[in-house]
């Protein structure tokens, strides 16, 4: 059931994200998965949320328009990055922050790079430069809001799963 609830948050991100965020004028926002992937690596099992990053990576791929196969390696690397960090790091609300900003620099990094490699006479556009540096002060605004509201999510689902629970095993038995 809790796969339902992940599935149920990435679909909802895409959304809005392709389509809500365009209409608000808000298209140099930072990728909204990010943070997700970030509270999963922190605050999931790893069982739990690898099946979680190859769809979430699929769907992205397959809207992204980018070579296929990108957003999911991203996302993976970045949850093993997670993962790995926080057996070094104490987690506090400055390490959650660090976490999300450089998941944007990196994912901003691998776009870039993938492009240059697919383009090769291309330049780096100035306007990159400044897209990641306001993504980058976006998602220090605005990650440990997502990271706290994933959590809320999660734990009112599963007060709610409990409770699912308690009436049928109370009727059933």
């Amino acid at each position: 059931m809790t796969f339902f609830l992940y599935i149920c948050i990435c679909i909802c991100l895409v959304i809005f994200q392709t389509t809500v965020m365009p209409r608000l004028l808000l298209d140099r926002f930072y990728d909204l998965l990010i943070p997700f992937i970030v509270y999963l690596g922190l605050f999931r099992p790893v069982r739990e949320s690898i099946p979680v990053i190859f769809f979430l990576g699929f769907i992205t791929d397959n809207l992204s328009g980018a070579p296929f196969g990108l957003y999911t390696t991203i996302y993976f690397w970045l949850l093993i990055g997670v993962r790995w960090s926080i057996k070094f790091l104490h987690a506090g609300n400055t390490v959650f922050l660090l976490f999300i900003a450089s998941g944007v620099l990196i994912e901003n990094f691998i776009v870039i790079g993938v492009t240059s490699i697919l383009k090769p006479n291309s330049r780096l556009p100035a306007a990159a430069v400044s897209d990641a540096a306001v993504q980058i002060l976006l998602a220090i605004c605005t990650g440990l809001f997502l990271l706290a509201f994933f959590n809320y999510i999660h734990k009112k689902w599963n007060k709610w799963l409990d409770k699912l629970s308690v009436k049928r095993n109370g009727h059933d038995g």
